[in-house]
C-alpha cells in the first residue's frame, strides 16, 4: 500500500469527534457513566479530575441510558465526575516474530525486563467466527513427548483437547513436559489466574532455554482484575492464530480455562447478569465456544493445536464448566487423583480419557495394538477391588488372567519422569513388545 493510500485509510478510519461522558457510580467491580456514545468491547480512558491519573476500562454493558465499564486496573483514585473518553479502539495485539522467547502480560506488554519491538501485525482479540468449510483437514500425528498420550491417546495437529484435573494432581508438570518436547514450530503458553510464584517457576524451571526460544508466554496472575485475566486468554489465542496464518504448526496451552470462566463470571455478575448453574452466568457459556472453537488447521497448511487445562471443583468431572468444555473439544485427558496416589506420574486415567481423532490418524497396523492395550486396562480396572482384596482366583476369567500379567507392565510403560524423552515410534515398539511377548509366553 502506497503512502497516499495509507494516509487516506487513516483519515477515513480516524475518530474525529471526541466522545466523552462522566463517571456517576461505582458498584463492586463495575463503573457506571453517563456517556460516552460507545459500543460493547470498546476501550475507554477514565481521567481523574483531582490527580489527573488515567485508567483504561472496557465497555461491558448498558443500563438505564448509562454505560457499564470494567477497569483493567485498580480504580483507586477515580472519583465521581471523572471524564470517560471513548478511544475508538477495541482489544487487539501487535503480533510478530519479535514475540518469540518473550513473557507478556494480558495487554501484550513485556514483563521479562526487555523492551518489545513495535514491528508486527495488528490482530483482533475477538475476530469473527471461522467459516467451517474453510478450515483445513486434520491429518498428521502430533508428538507431545508424553509417552502415554503419544501411544494410547494419539493427538493430531489442529486438534483441541482438554486436560481435566483436580488441584495438585500434576497438570502443570504435564504442560511443562509438552512445552519442552512437543513437535511444533511455535509454542504459546497462557497462564491465566495462576499464582505469581508458579508463573516464575514455570518460566525458569518448567521450560528449557531452547524451548523458551520458540515460546510466547502470556501471564495474568490471580491478583489481576477479571477483565485482564479474560483478555490474556484471548490475547494468547490471537498470537497463536497469527503464527498459524503464517503457515506454521502452533501448539497453544492454556492453564486454565476454568479460571477464564471464573473471570467471565465476575464480569457477568458485576454487569447485572443473573447466575445459573453453580453461580456461572449465561455469558460464561457463550464465551467458551468463542474461545475454544478458534483452534484447528488452516487451508494454508498451518495448524493450531490447543490444549486447555480444566481445573475441576472437588474432582467432579461433570461440573458445569468441565461438561461444557468436554462437549466442545475433540478429546479429553483426565488426570486422576487415585492414579497419582499410586505414585504413577503423569497420573493419566486412560479409561476416562479419549482422543476423538486418533482413529483417523493412527496407522491401521497400530489400531488393534492400542485397542488391545485399552481393553486389558479396562478389564483390570473393572475388577481392581476384587484383585486388591484377594477375592479373585486365577483361571476364572481368561481375559482377566491376561490383564493381571500385562497391565502392571503397561503401568510401568505409562510412567514417565518429567525430563524423560521418547519418540512415538520407540514408544509404540515398546508397547508392541509388551503385548506380543506375553502372548508368545
Amino acid at each position: 500500500m502506497s503512502a497516499a493510500l495509507r494516509l487516506k485509510e487513516a483519515v477515513r478510519s480516524a475518530d474525529w469527534v471526541k466522545r466523552t461522558g462522566r463517571l456517576v457510580r461505582s458498584v463492586g467491580l463495575a463503573l457506571e457513566s453517563e456517556g460516552p456514545d460507545a459500543r460493547l468491547g470498546e476501550i475507554c480512558e477514565i481521567t481523574s479530575r483531582v490527580h489527573g491519573s488515567r485508567t483504561l476500562a472496557e465497555v461491558v454493558g448498558f443500563t438505564d441510558r448509562r454505560v457499564l465499564l470494567m477497569p483493567y486496573e485498580d480504580p483507586i483514585g477515580i472519583e465521581a465526575g471523572s471524564e470517560v473518553m471513548a478511544t475508538g479502539e477495541t482489544a487487539h495485539v501487535i503480533a510478530g516474530e519479535h514475540l518469540l522467547g518473550r513473557v507478556l502480560d494480558g495487554f501484550g506488554r513485556p514483563i521479562d525486563g526487555t523492551p518489545l519491538s513495535k514491528a508486527g501485525v495488528k490482530y483482533p482479540l475477538h475476530p469473527p467466527p471461522l467459516n467451517p468449510l474453510e478450515r483445513g483437514n486434520v491429518g498428521d500425528i502430533l508428538e507431545t513427548g508424553v509417552r502415554a498420550i503419544d501411544s494410547l491417546l494419539t493427538l493430531a495437529r489442529g486438534q483441541r483437547v482438554g486436560i481435566f484435573s483436580g488441584s495438585g494432581v500434576g497438570k502443570s508438570t504435564v504442560l511443562g513436559m509438552i512445552a519442552r518436547e512437543v513437535q511444533a514450530d511455535v509454542m504459546i503458553i497462557a497462564l491465566v489466574g495462576e499464582r505469581g510464584r508458579e508463573v516464575k517457576a514455570f518460566v525458569e524451571s518448567g521450560l528449557s532455554p531452547e524451548a523458551l526460544k520458540r515460546c510466547v508466554v502470556v501471564a495474568a496472575t490471580s491478583d489481576q482484575p477479571a477483565l485482564v485475566r479474560r483478555r490474556a486468554a484471548f490475547l494468547a489465542t490471537a498470537i497463536a492464530e497469527y503464527f498459524r496464518d503464517q503457515g506454521k504448526h502452533v501448539c497453544l496451552t492454556m492453564d486454565s480455562v476454568t479460571r477464564v470462566a471464573m473471570a467471565q463470571r465476575e464480569i457477568g455478575l458485576a454487569s447485572g447478569e443473573l447466575p445459573t448453574a453453580r453461580a456461572y452466568t449465561p455469558s460464561v457459556f457463550a464465551l467458551l465456544p468463542r474461545l475454544l472453537e478458534r483452534g484447528g488447521s488452516a487451508a494454508n497448511g498451518g495448524s493450531l493445536t490447543a490444549l486447555y487445562t480444566v481445573l475441576v471443583e472437588g474432582d467432579d468431572m461433570n461440573d458445569p464448566i468441565a461438561d461444557t468444555v468436554r462437549s466442545i473439544l475433540d478429546g479429553h485427558i483426565v488426570l486422576s487423583r487415585a492414579v497419582a496416589q499410586r505414585a504413577r506420574f503423569p497420573a493419566i486415567d486412560i479409561t476416562q480419557s479419549v482422543s476423538r481423532l486418533s482413529s483417523a490418524i493412527v496407522p491401521a497396523g497400530e489400531k488393534e495394538l492400542i485397542a488391545d492395550a485399552l481393553r486389558l486396562i479396562a478389564q483390570y480396572e473393572s475388577s481392581r477391588d476384587l484383585i486388591e482384596v484377594g477375592a479373585y482366583k486365577g483361571g476364572t476369567n481368561a481375559n482377566l488372567d491376561r490383564a493381571l500379567k500385562i497391565v502392571p507392565e503397561i503401568e510401568k510403560f505409562m510412567a514417565q519422569k518429567p525430563e524423560e524423552r521418547e519418540s512415538r515410534g520407540a514408544a509404540m515398539q515398546r508397547l508392541r513388545k509388551i503385548l506380543t511377548t506375553e502372548r508368545a509366553s
